[in-house]
């Protein structure tokens, strides 16, 4: 099993090669060589034997499959449902799968709790360390220093928008104690953060010199992991009912994974409503085929506040029938101008690929908060009410619906409040957070000065 890259002018590598890496060194995402077809989920199956064989498939021979299956066992051994992504009804024919069950209480947390075992692994039979970096809109950084907190062979560095996510985000991010886990908080947007990462890695000789991988939705193994709860959700609706999926959505990686395990044959089809709040570029994307820059919108759901959706160059990539050349060229017009109309050879297909985009306004957003809690009793994240509202409005339809839950609502207590007018507590499990002492750097939305800090702290 080989990667390539979406712009087509990187050497194909193999599955830990690409997870290891990030990046492509032609600033280009990995992608599978071609896609394996992989055997369905049963549903007398655990999820880590399905995640097991998904993985494994992915992973070719770069990995063995007693290497996967310690992997799996290690990574979802710390989760506090043991179906690490159950589905709980909603309404008629309507289930939300719960991906709040990890140690942070974020769906990210389902991959990256396996990526730092990869790279524990691999990291250790190479004897050599490496620099980590992610940038974050609130739920990847605490993910990340959750799974990576301690690790020997990782200096991690987690980039978030000062002020710009939650307070319990920010806790789960600074609040570790390790030594090996550094936050900063930048004067920016999240989108200024994302744009430092890969400007890092485009910088060969910075990104060698301190040994660069990135955790973002940009690393493969992020896809490649999300993929198994779409394909243990079609064993428990039933192999022959299709579904339709809505994700809450920023940087398009939940969402785009659901388009990968439908390519390998775990879905039963595919169709995928991405719900976007007032940061509505992937609308904007699929009804006008027009990227443009603009400023994150601050929005009751941070985590989607997001005008430059990463994942969106690998769908760019398939819908154009594998053209690298199509997608550097478009993205070379969108860093020099700001803004990129998509050919009719990516805008055409990508009509028919299986998704959509609806805007949930921030008053719609609040008000979706109440109403739900006024039907199921449950309090919900501002994220997970972005797709349920959206889910409110989609036309009747004989597949089985399923919304996607991100976060749990104890990560936003005062926007609950706010909706609500109740609290949210943290479960017992994470109640410790609170009396920890926090531990960030704040810098200016600078390469430089971001590059600085991390050529000192990986020195030391």
């Amino acid at each position: 099993m080989k990667y390539i890259s979406t712009r087509g002018r990187a050497e194909p590598v193999d599955f830990v090669q690409a997870c290891m890496a990030g990046l492509a060194p032609d600033g280009g995402l990995y992608v599978p060589e071609s896609w394996p077809q992989i055997e369905p989920a049963k549903p007398h199956e655990s999820y880590v034997i399905v995640s097991t064989r998904i993985l494994k498939a992915f992973a070719g021979d770069s990995l063995s499959e007693a290497d996967v299956l310690g992997l799996c066992k290690r990574a979802y051994a710390s989760f506090s449902h043991h179906s690490v992504a159950p589905l709980v009804q909603s309404g008629p024919n309507q289930f939300v799968m719960e991906l709040h069950h990890g140690p942070t209480l974020a769906f990210k947390d389902v991959a990256m709790q396996f990526i730092a075992q990869l790279y524990d692994l691999v990291l250790t039979r190479r004897d050599a360390r490496m620099s980590v970096v992610c940038a974050t809109s609130g739920d990847t950084g605490g993910a990340a220093a959750a799974a990576f907190a301690g690790a020997s062979n990782v200096d991690l560095f987690i980039l978030h928008p000062h002020e710009r996510v939650s307070p319990v985000q920010r806790l789960f991010m600074t609040t570790t104690g390790a030594v090996n886990v550094h936050n900063l908080a930048l004067a920016g947007d999240f989108d200024d953060c994302q744009a430092i990462v890969k400007s890092m890695f485009a910088d060969i000789e910075f990104s060698n010199a301190v040994s660069l991988s990135g955790v973002n939705s940009i690393n493969w193994a992020r896809i490649a992991a999300q993929c198994v709860y779409y394909a243990t959700t079609q064993a428990a609706v039933g192999s022959d009912r299709p579904i339709r999926f809505v994700v809450p959505s920023g940087n398009m990686g939940d969402a785009f994974a659901g388009y990968v395990a439908a390519r390998c044959g775990l879905l039963n089809g595919f169709e995928a409503v991405c719900a976007v709040n007032e940061n509505k570029t992937l609308a904007t994307l699929f009804e006008s085929g027009r990227m443009a820059r603009t400023p994150a919108v601050p929005t009751p759901s941070p985590a989607m506040d997001i005008s430059v959706p990463s994942n969106f160059e690998r769908l760019m990539f398939e819908v154009s029938g594998r053209d690298g050349a199509t997608v550097e060229r478009v993205y070379e017009q969108y860093k020099q101008a700001g803004t990129a109309d998509l050919p009719e050879t990516v805008h055409g297909p990508l009509k028919c690929a299986g998704f959509k985009a609806d805007v949930v306004s921030n008053a719609d957003t609040l008000a979706e908060m109440r109403t739900y809690y006024g039907e199921t009793g449950q309090l919900i994240c501002p994220h997970t009410a972005v797709a349920t509202a959206t889910a409110r409005d989609l036309p009747p339809t004989e597949a089985v619906t399923v919304i996607l839950s991100t976060a749990h609502a104890a990560k936003f207590p005062e926007t609950v409040l706010e909706a609500t007018g109740l609290d949210a507590p943290l479960p017992g499990r994470c109640e410790a957070l609170l009396e920890k002492g926090e531990l960030f750097d704040q810098l200016p939305a600078d390469l430089q000065a971001v590059k600085a800090y991390i050529r000192e702290q990986a020195a030391g």
